[in-house]
């Protein structure tokens, strides 16, 4: 079967115009949400997810907060399911992500917080499934049907969920301008697959790397390592570059690929100075970014667009990540639809 005729490829160049649908379509119930977080003085937000959706999660930590100035927690589901010892929520609103809406740990979540009169809402691309019969506010992915194993268009969906609430919430107009750009931007990225195709084929025997951002970008790192996993089988492993220092830089010789997600923005400058201790270790760098200096750090360079703001950057940083790891798996002669041993759902308690 010819890449281009996979579920995959064709899913992952669906991506602006779902992400249209949702900006235009969502509006309204995220405008609503908005207003009832406000009339609810919510004092802060945790998030319920797994595998892709949790890495929405770790976006949402930093956009809420930074833009919002809320304190966001990951939940922990097993303390709800298995443990049955679930922690007080407080003035919380509990929010769930799943693009099923069908895991039992997740839905757990969301129903002990309704048991307890917290505030609930959730994001799915099934607005009839169990999670999201158990929150007060639904804002749907609007996706359609994602057939490949490997989520793409609902996390970028997501995502772009994500950034809509924070804007409605800090009701800003040029948040909501720069916003409705995103699908064009992502269009633009999407012509760069021929030339991340050449540079897939260098890494066919790559079998470990590690994949760093930092900030706005920790999102990213960590959803990029995980289409790796789970469409090439590589050991990839995320990290803050902070965290990093501490201890994992020891991985580091001659060659050792390391994928570097560093778009403009407040922590750039820290980035750059964060390559140079890699090169001096002789990593073999991939530079991910829309500024001219870090790209030409790297041994290999994949440009983003350029005019995205840090905080909408995970938005378009993943779709070259994306095209990157189905082509890896395409020149493995993998089945970039169906990864051995996964399921579309997974559904855990």
């Amino acid at each position: 079967m010819a890449l281009e005729q996979s579920h995959l490829y064709r899913e992952i160049h669906e991506q602006p115009a779902v992400l249209q649908a949702l900006i235009a379509r969502e509006r309204p119930v995220i405008k609503r949400l908005a207003s009832a977080i406000r009339a609810r003085e919510i004092e802060y937000i945790v998030i319920a997810a797994r595998g892709t959706s949790d890495n929405a999660g770790r976006y949402a930590q930093y956009l809420f907060g930074a833009m919002n100035q809320f304190m966001v927690a990951l939940a922990t589901p097993s303390l709800y399911s298995i443990y049955q010892s679930p922690p007080r929520f407080g003035k919380a609103l509990v929010i769930g992500i799943s693009q099923s809406g069908k895991s039992p740990d997740i839905v757990s979540v969301l129903n002990e917080a309704r048991r307890q009169g917290a505030m609930t809402a959730a994001i799915t691309n099934f607005p009839d499934s169990d999670l999201a019969r158990q929150a007060e506010h639904v804002i749907t992915l609007h996706a359609g049907e994602e057939r490949s194993i490997a989520a793409t268009k609902t996390y970028t969906a997501s995502l772009a969920a994500i950034a809509a609430l924070s804007t409605e919430l800090k009701d800003d107009e040029q948040m909501r301008r720069a916003l409705a750009v995103i699908p064009d931007k992502v269009s633009e990225l999407l012509a760069l697959s021929p030339q991340i195709g050449a540079l897939a084929e260098r890494y066919r025997y790559m079998r470990d790397c590690v994949v760093l951002g930092r900030g706005f970008s920790y999102a990213t790192a960590f959803e990029f390592a995980l289409k790796l996993k789970e469409l090439t089988y590589t050991i990839a492993e995320p990290y803050s570059s902070a965290d990093f220092m501490h201890g994992p830089l020891a991985l580091i010789e001659h060659g050792f690929p390391a994928f570097v997600v560093a778009p403009s923005g407040v922590l750039l400058p820290e980035m750059k100075e964060f390559v140079g201790t890699l090169k001096a270790r002789e990593a073999e760098i991939v530079a991910i970014s829309d500024d001219a200096e870090m790209l030409a750090q790297g041994r290999a360079a994949i440009p983003l667009p350029v005019g995205v703001p840090e905080w909408l950057s995970p938005l378009t940083a993943i779709v070259p990540c994306q095209l990157f790891a189905m082509h890896l798996a395409a020149v493995r002669d993998f089945d970039p639809d169906h990864p051995r041993g996964l399921r579309k759902v997974t559904e855990t308690r």
